[in-house]
């Protein structure tokens, strides 16, 4: 593949990009950009007027999509280039970007939602499909004229803003080339994370809006924002739920005073605890019944824990991992029990579980491993994909116990690892010199996340795709009787 074409067809804006190589600029006026080949990336910057109110002089406007009067071509890697725009500290926006022919003011009266238009778009139209990615500063508004008082300011303040930019460029031509991606399968959501959202669904729909949910459903910021949107009202606890109302506790479980306060307030309450979760639950009760310490292996602050040792706070000891195991009394070693948190890493929590175990030969356990199947497959199989891979992007929330785990078991494994929230949040720079990258997703993380990535992926130059597959899972939970 040859090396990625930069265009800036002004010579005023290439001046601003003074530390990029530009191509030769204008070409045919509804072509591409000349020298530009079938699998070439292209990167068109320069000057734009933006099109709606909340764009000002000196924004910058990375396309997602670019729209002529011959039709609308998708930019897929122009999620990178705004993550790596957005990085250098400048005000930046994503959006479909207009390129007409005429003058300003019949593109300030286009229809639809563009954000900017720009003279320079139409260079990509005959370039590679998908391989495109702009860059516009915008030097006026619909408020502004590009002419007259202020317009020699305003297009000053978009150079600049241009030239300001100029290292995401840079980060974009050295993160192209042709690419070999390595899908860990199975990856994304698993059956508990699927029935919680499921649940909010069908509340929503059942019950209409507001539909309260106590915490995070699940550990996602996407998914949380999209029930929202839908009408869900996220709060921390149950004392900012109207008496009556409708509310749904959240997959991670919670304690026995939550289920108490929610009766105290006469709540409609559904509960979406993932039923691995609830094993857990019934295990610590059962133990606790018996007289019993138990041990929980697990982090203190996370959500899952907290509920947890909520069900027997005075017999439950919570171990982070094997040095708090070698040091943990008991009130009497010979009864002892242990439980972990479903979402550990796996090799850890059984280290942790094998010190408890040597100290004390009484020890008894759950009949089941805790560890969460989820948890267990997305782990073997980022291994799989870390020891073939020189990159690995983990799709998950930084509050994600799952998540995170996936990320430092795929780094023990070989390459670095990233956990990242979206596309925009995956470096640029991470991307240089790498031709085989693997990607995942925690089981809280949306699938679409990892289908857009591999999108972008391709903007960057061709791709190969392949799924490393360690075990198939079918797992599927019911709802409760409230929604079923």
């Amino acid at each position: 593949m040859a090396g990625p074409l930069i265009c800036a067809p002004k010579w005023r804006d290439r001046a601003a990009l003074h530390g990029v190589v530009c191509a030769t600029p204008i070409g045919a006026r509804r072509g591409a950009a000349p020298g530009a080949d079938a699998a070439q990336p292209l990167l068109v910057a320069g000057t734009s007027i933006a099109l709606t109110d909340d764009v000002r002089p000196g924004d910058l406007v990375v396309a997602d999509e670019l729209r002529t009067p011959d039709g609308a071509a998708a930019t897929p890697a122009g999620l990178l280039l705004f993550g790596a725009v957005s990085r250098l500290g400048l005000r930046a926006h994503l959006g479909p970007v207009l390129s007409l022919p005429g003058s300003p003011p019949r593109w300030v009266m286009a229809p639809g939602d563009a954000v900017a238009a720009t003279e320079s778009a139409h260079l990509a139209c005959g370039a590679a499909a998908g391989k495109t990615v702009t860059l516009h500063a915008v030097a006026s508004t619909p408020a502004s004229s590009r002419r007259g008082p202020g317009a020699a300011w305003r297009t000053m303040t978009a150079l600049r803003a241009l030239r300001a930019a100029a290292p995401a460029v840079d980060q974009w031509a050295a993160a192209t080339g042709d690419r070999e991606v390595l899908l860990a399968s199975p990856r994304s959501f698993c059956a508990g994370v699927e029935r919680a959202v499921q649940i909010v669904e069908r509340a929503l729909q059942r019950f209409g809006t507001p539909v309260y949910v106590r915490r995070q459903i699940v550990h996602n910021s996407h998914v949380v924002n999209r029930l929202h949107e839908l009408g869900a009202v996220f709060v921390e606890e149950l004392d900012a739920v109207p008496q009556g109302a409708t509310v749904v506790l959240a997959a991670h479980g919670v304690s026995p005073t939550v289920r108490r306060d929610a009766e105290a307030r006469q709540l409609n309450v559904i509960d979406a605890t993932c039923p691995l979760v609830a094993k857990v639950h019934a295990e610590v009760r059962r133990f606790a019944h018996k007289g019993h310490t138990v041990f929980l292996i697990g982090h203190d602050d996370h959500e899952e824990v907290v509920g947890t040792r909520g069900e027997s706070a005075e017999h439950v000891v919570v171990v982070a991992d094997a040095t708090q195991a070698a040091d943990v009394q008991p009130r009497d070693p010979r009864k002892v029990a242990y439980v972990m948190q479903t979402t550990l890493a796996v090799d850890e929590a059984q280290r942790t579980a094998a010190v408890l175990r040597e100290r004390f030969p009484d020890l008894v356990g759950p009949g089941d491993d805790d560890i969460c199947y989820a948890t267990s497959n997305r782990q073997a199989a980022v291994v799989e994909v870390a020891r073939h891979s020189e990159l690995v992007l983990v799709f998950g929330s930084s509050n994600s116990s799952n998540s995170r785990r996936l990320a430092e078991v795929a780094e023990k494994h070989g390459p670095p690892a990233y956990l990242v929230d979206d596309v925009s949040a995956v470096d640029l720079r991470w991307l240089a010199g790498i031709r085989r990258v693997g990607i995942t997703a925690g089981a809280s993380a949306p699938p679409q996340l990892v289908n857009q990535l591999v999108d972008a992926l391709s903007g960057l130059g061709r791709i190969s795709v392949r799924e490393a597959a360690v075990v198939h899972e079918d797992v599927q939970f019911s709802l409760p009787r409230e929604l079923g």
